[in-house]
């Protein structure tokens, strides 16, 4: 497809999906958080520290990133109540990854414990706000306690699936609230010169990717499929569905590699 950019409103590009509410925000960030912990209540030593789904951690890793993580958004709440802003992290990207090096190892029953106290913490404090405090100023990518909010129940909802502990914590039982939320958060990962049109089962299509105006518009791929094995595509897990398919000009192409997942914590 050649010519000018479709304009932002045109009827033939999908309007972004509508953010979750602050009170849909708060029960979905209730729910993925009784989710994760009921799972690991049985948990044992040797279960921690078994390989998750992520190259090179254990499960120990992973549920010592999500406490860190929780902590951090707690963290960033305190500060944004003063009219402050923090880093996500003490010590930054090096603090976050000693932090997790030194959690890992933590028997079954510590994790659970300091994931408990890290959940109980951020959600005491995102169940504080009034109105007016989901706008407040955090460092986390230069937004506000919203982002932050947002930015928690992904770690939650995704890393329940990368410990690897069965059915029921697949990608396919993601809500399509957040497979719409993953598109729009992970529209950065398209590269350059590609536009993707998604088209998921039953939700409204969305289109990813830009080219600058004045300029010949990118290829535009359309990746059709289940909603939830699309967004596990874009968030760089494996869609168990097998819906997957790919066309551009009405062929089937390859599904084009992504960039990194945007980090939240800035390059040295």
């Amino acid at each position: 497809m050649t010519g000018l950019p479709e304009s932002a409103d045109s009827p033939s590009v999908p309007k972004p999906a509508p953010r979750p509410t602050p009170s849909q925000l708060l029960a979905n960030l209730d729910a993925a958080a009784a989710a994760l912990q009921e799972r690991i209540t049985s948990l044992t030593d040797d279960d921690v520290r078994a390989p998750s789904r992520l190259p090179g951690w254990s499960r120990g890793h992973v549920l010592a990133h999500v406490a860190g993580v929780a902590d951090g958004m707690a963290r960033q709440l305190e500060y944004a109540s003063r009219g402050e802003t923090i880093e996500l992290y003490d010590g930054g990207a090096d603090g976050r990854n000693r932090a997790i090096e030194e959690a890992a190892v933590r028997s079954a029953d510590r994790h659970r414990e300091a994931l408990s106290e890290s959940l109980d913490g951020a959600l005491q404090a995102f169940h504080g706000l009034q109105e007016s405090g989901w706008n407040a100023p955090i460092s986390y990518r230069n937004g506000v306690v919203r982002d932050g909010g947002l930015a928690l129940w992904r770690e939650l909802v995704i890393h329940l699936t990368d410990l690897g502990l069965g059915l029921g914590e697949e990608a396919d039982t993601w809500s399509p609230q957040f497979c719409e939320h993953l598109f729009s958060f992970l529209a950065a990962r398209v590269p350059a010169g590609i536009r993707l049109r998604l088209q998921p089962l039953a939700l409204p299509s969305r289109l990813l990717g830009s080219s600058a105006p004045g300029e010949t518009a990118s290829s535009t791929i359309a990746v059709n499929g289940m909603a939830t094995d699309i967004a596990a595509w874009l968030a760089g897990r494996t869609p168990n569905l097998g819906s997957l398919r790919a066309e551009a000009a009405a062929d089937g192409v390859e599904l084009p590699k992504l960039l990194p997942w945007p980090s939240g914590i800035p390059a040295n």
